[in-house]
This record gives C-alpha cells, structure tokens and sequence, in this order.
C-alpha cells in the first residue's frame, strides 16, 4: 500500500513574476487603454490591499488571470460586435 494519492493534484495557478507588468504594458498599448487601465489599477490596488491583510497572493493571481483572460478575448468580442448578430447568430434586426 502506497501513501501516495491515486489521483494528480492541480498546482493552483501562479503567473509569471513578470505577469503583471507585461500585462499593465499590454492594457496600455490597446486601444481601449482608457477604460481598461485604470479598471485593472484599481482591481490590483484591491487585490494587493487584500494580499497584505490575508497573507496570500491568491488575489492577486485571480486579477492577472481574469484581466489576462479579458485580453485574450478581446478580439472575438470585436469580431462577434463588429459582425451585427445577436447571440444566436442571427443578424440584428434594428
């Protein structure tokens, strides 16, 4: 009998240390950098505050992964917005 468990974990996950950074440069450079910088400032401030009282970086890591997120997907939402359909795939009537 093996005191190893018969399943994998998932290692939670943990960004880059660099990862906010280049994401804060990435925001910048878009053309939505007016809305989307302070959004993800204000979210870090937050997230940090939230580090420093708990001890984790768990807030942290949320942040960058949703805005990293946000970003990857950023231009299938421009493509869907700029193609006039609705959600089931027909074209809008207005």
């Amino acid at each position: 009998m093996s005191a190893q468990p018969d399943h994998a974990t998932i290692p939670p996950y943990a960004p880059a240390p660099g990862a906010p950074a280049e994401l804060l440069a990435q925001l910048r450079a878009d053309r939505r950098a007016e809305r989307w910088v302070p959004a993800f400032e204000q979210e870090w401030t937050a997230a940090l505050e939230e580090s420093r009282r708990t001890f984790s970086l768990a807030a942290l890591y949320e942040v960058v992964q949703v805005w990293q997120a946000r970003v990857a997907s950023a231009p299938a939402v421009d493509a869907f917005l700029a193609s006039g359909k609705d959600e089931t795939g027909f074209a809008d009537l207005e």
